[in-house]
């Protein structure tokens, strides 16, 4: 045969061959997949600032330290509700016809999973302040300042934001931090990274390799979650994890009136609902709601906060909790 010493027929062979094999193997699975993995229903399309943040996010190696896929594996059950699918990530788009980056679902866990950062940490002033210096609110993160994307100002114009800074954070800062528009729009893309909930006659992955939870320690119900772990991934973000708050931006827990009291009723409805009464310190997001806490969480949590930093206050039961519960619904 002459055909492989005939370049006129073997280069278009070839050619033909590997076409057919692209379209068998990557161009038809890929509208194939794009037809079953439909954006599930409660997903919303992303608005032009958080697709501009999202480039922002890009940008400044965000997914270097960060990922976006929550594995089916119990360790990851902290980052987010339920294990990742398919769906999720189906309203994700190319930035443009040269780039695609469509999906940014990271390689490392430098720092926490962001999948669901949008219902775990909703807070603004929390985001503002992590961005302009991580160690302000998590004092052992190795996560860099992002200070380029904020500026300062002697006063704030309408509609804008002052970030609530710690004083030893601002050295040799004057006047007010305000974050700029790629800060605004980065932060509106973490924002709406939330996971959305399944169709009820969709079963959603299970976690897997489970381990046998820790009872809480400050507890005599050894069928209470670990409270202090419930805490630490739902609450020392901003609280510290020594219950003393950031001065300025977020409250103290240890010697707090409302742990320490008895309206417990008040103290349940902040954790579940939130709280913004007082211009001194950063609003509260509904903790409790947005993590779909259970009575059992809840109390957990509170003799926890109760029985710590020095704290000694009265330690509820998990019935006082789920009446109160119950009312606030």
């Amino acid at each position: 045969m002459d055909f492989f010493n005939n370049h006129k027929k073997l280069f278009p062979s070839a050619l033909a061959f590997f076409v057919f094999l692209t379209l068998i193997i990557c161009i038809l699975p890929a509208f194939k997949n794009e037809k079953i993995n439909r954006p599930l229903p409660q997903s919303q399309p992303p608005t032009a600032e958080e697709t501009h943040g999202k480039q922002v996010y890009i940008r400044e190696g965000c997914v270097a330290c960060h990922t976006q896929q929550i594995r089916n594996v119990d360790m990851d059950q902290v980052f987010g509700d339920r294990p990742s699918i398919a769906a999720d990530y189906a309203r994700n788009k190319r930035i443009n016809f040269f780039q695609n980056t469509a999906t940014l679902m990271g390689t490392e866990r430098t720092g926490p999973d962001l999948t669901n950062i949008g219902k775990k940490q909703p807070s603004l002033e929390w985001q503002y302040s992590h961005l302009y210096n991580p160690r302000a609110v998590v004092p052992e993160s190795v996560m860099p300042s992002y200070k380029w994307l904020f500026t300062t100002k002697d006063f704030l114009d309408e509609g804008e934001m002052e970030v609530n800074v710690p004083d030893e954070f601002r050295i040799g800062v004057k006047g007010k931090i305000v974050p700029t528009k790629d800060a605004k729009d980065l932060v509106a893309y973490l924002l709406s990274l939330q996971q959305v909930k399944l169709a009820e006659d969709v079963e959603p992955v299970k976690f897997l390799y489970k381990k046998e939870k820790k009872s809480n320690g400050n507890s005599t119900d050894t069928n209470l979650p670990d409270g202090e772990a419930l805490f630490g991934t739902n609450c020392a973000s901003c609280h510290q994890a020594n219950g003393e708050g950031l001065p300025g931006a977020f409250p103290p827990l240890k010697g707090s009136p409302i742990v320490m009291g008895d309206n417990l009723e008040l103290y349940i409805t902040i954790i579940m609902k939130g709280y913004d009464p007082r211009p001194e310190y950063a609003s509260m997001p509904a903790v409790g709601d947005n993590a779909s806490f259970t009575p059992e969480d809840v109390t957990a949590i509170i003799n926890y906060e109760k029985a710590s930093w020095g704290n000694s206050g009265k330690k509820v039961t998990v019935e006082e909790v789920k009446e109160i519960m119950d009312k606030i619904k």
